[in-house]
Formats: C-alpha cells, sequence, structure tokens
C-alpha cells in the first residue's frame, strides 16, 4: 500500500507541471491577415492562430485589434475567444 500510495504522489508531482501549458493565455495585437480557408488569424506580432470553430471570419478584417484568449494545443495556437478591442 505504501509503495501504492509513493508511486501516486510521485506521479501527480511529475505531472503538476504539464497542467500549467494547458492554461488559457490572452493576447491583444492588430489583424495583419486572415485565411479563411485554413480558419486562421495572424496578428502583426506573426503569430498565426487557429480560430474557434464556426467563427465567422467577415468580423475580421487587417488592421482591427483585437483580444484572443487562445491555448496551446500540440504545436499551434487555437482560440477559444476573438473579440475586437476599441
Amino acid at each position: 500500500m505504501r509503495t501504492l500510495i509513493t508511486l501516486t504522489t510521485a506521479t501527480v508531482i511529475a505531472l503538476a507541471p504539464m497542467a500549467a501549458f494547458a492554461a488559457t493565455m490572452t493576447t491583444t495585437g492588430t489583424v495583419k491577415s486572415v485565411d479563411a480557408k485554413a480558419g486562421s488569424v495572424t496578428l502583426d506580432n506573426g503569430t498565426t492562430y487557429m480560430l474557434p470553430a464556426g467563427y465567422s471570419h467577415s468580423k475580421l478584417k487587417a488592421g482591427e485589434k483585437v483580444k484572443i484568449s487562445w491555448e496551446k494545443k500540440a504545436s499551434k495556437f487555437v482560440a477559444d475567444n476573438v473579440t475586437m478591442v476599441n
């Protein structure tokens, strides 16, 4: 029983830092380009974000300032929410 508890504790400690990578981040920037076919938006800093499923691309235009809530999944930046900033 002691071995099981020790192994479980060690696993939790080892995996805890990985949970931080799944946290939602927020970025504000200016839209550089929109790729409706790929479902992505590129900001002026060069980072490309995959847009949420069903997001209306017509809202986004080059030059618009946006706030993007996103998570990194695999090697992609996946947007959870995109809002216009005034």
